[in-house]
């Protein structure tokens, strides 16, 4: 629904994102160097653009959007903290380990899409109960990095370590990353008990990412761990799972729905610094950001979305006062309900999508936007 609502208005971030795209199912992934370096490329491209490589410690005059992303330098992050009164401005989070494709067991594998709806683009890697229960047993005993004070409170439940995940019971990693539901054995029809799914990083299969695996072990111990998963028992592990900080504003408290700072009409936030999460949900941010600079420019009124869409019920959430805000997804459960009731959840959200599509459509045609 989000792409959906990108896509019509023009966003030249997820055009350029299906042209390096890598299969993955239902999801949009891509090859990030070939991404990045297109990106790069495209904005170089413009004549009214002047790019400048250097540390930004302060802001410029004149509007400004800032979208330094998840790890703003420190220098920066104590500006804008300062400026706008905070007294923290980050959580942490953790990233899913990586394996070299040729690896991978394929006697100990299949390859399939959950209900397989995809081409075939992830590869799976189930266990019985037995060896479920002794990778289960042996993860939440492991050794992890031992986090500091501050950081103990800060991470965010969307990308939560599975050895925390695991550790609230010996059911909770079947019932998430390692649902077998969907993932029977094409070939012998087989059901598992657990199932790991790996998706790929590049075009080229040669690396592919352990889905839901975010972790916070000490490499060693992902090593000896993950590799207790039948498939991954010979796996080599070209990169292992790390903790790291992301920079966000206390969006509710800073911003307004346009994504323009409430106390300084010359700056705008967008990317998950604005307090979204996700690589869709930052494009739609700077989208909006920057729509939304260039019509106060032209002394014009701002975008506003109502959260019957995608886009504005994110806004809206990110900007609704809360006690504890966390940044978020983009999901149905933000999304304003229906004037009808609808108990097929899958026609539900067909009709949800079809109203926000008229909303978003006008707002393209109102910008002359095609």
């Amino acid at each position: 629904m989000l792409k959906k609502e990108l896509e019509i208005l023009d966003s030249l971030l997820l055009k350029t994102a299906y042209t390096c795209s890598v299969p993955a199912g239902n999801a949009l992934a891509v090859d990030r160097e070939k991404f990045s370096s297109l990106i790069t490329k495209k904005i170089k491209s413009f004549k009214n653009v002047n790019f400048i490589t250097k540390e930004i410690e302060t802001l410029p005059e004149g509007i400004v959007i800032i979208a330094t992303g998840p790890l703003t330098t420190s220098k920066l992050s104590s500006y804008i903290a300062s400026k706008f009164n905070f007294t923290n401005l980050y959580f942490y989070d953790a990233s899913s380990p990586i394996v070299e494709g040729s690896t991978i067991d394929k006697n100990l594998s299949f390859i399939k899409d959950r209900y397989d709806k995809g081409s075939g683009d992830y590869i799976n890697c189930p266990m019985n109960k037995e060896e479920y229960l002794t990778f289960y047993n042996e993860l939440v005993n492991a050794k992890k990095v031992e986090l500091k004070n501050f950081e103990k409170k800060e991470i965010f439940e969307g990308c939560m370590p599975i050895e925390v995940m695991a550790s609230r019971g010996e059911d909770s990693l079947r019932y998430g990353p390692l649902k077998p539901v969907g993932l029977d054995n094409p070939i012998t029809k087989q059901k598992y008990y657990a199932v790991v799914q790996l998706r790929k990083e590049d075009n080229e299969n040669n690396l592919f990412n352990l889905v839901g695996f975010q972790t916070n072990l000490t490499f060693p111990e992902q090593k000896r761990v993950f590799s207790l998963i039948p498939a991954l028992k010979n796996a080599n592990f070209v990169k292992y799972g790390v903790m790291h900080r992301n920079t966000y504003i206390n969006a509710p408290q800073v911003i307004d729905g346009t994504f323009k700072a409430k106390s300084d009409n010359n700056i705008y936030f967008a990317g998950q610094l604005s307090g979204v999460e996700g690589y869709m949900e930052s494009i739609m941010s700077g989208l909006i950001a920057g729509i939304n600079a260039y019509l106060s420019l032209e002394n014009k009124p701002p975008v506003n979305l109502s959260p019957k869409t995608m886009i504005g019920a994110i806004i809206n959430y990110i900007t609704t006062p809360t006690s504890n805000f966390q940044p978020m997804n983009a999901n149905f459960g933000i999304v304003s309900p229906l004037d009808k009731v609808i108990k097929d959840n899958k026609l539900k959200k067909q009709e949800i999508s079809k109203r926000a599509i008229i909303e978003v459509t006008n707002l393209a045609n109102q910008l002359k936007i095609n």
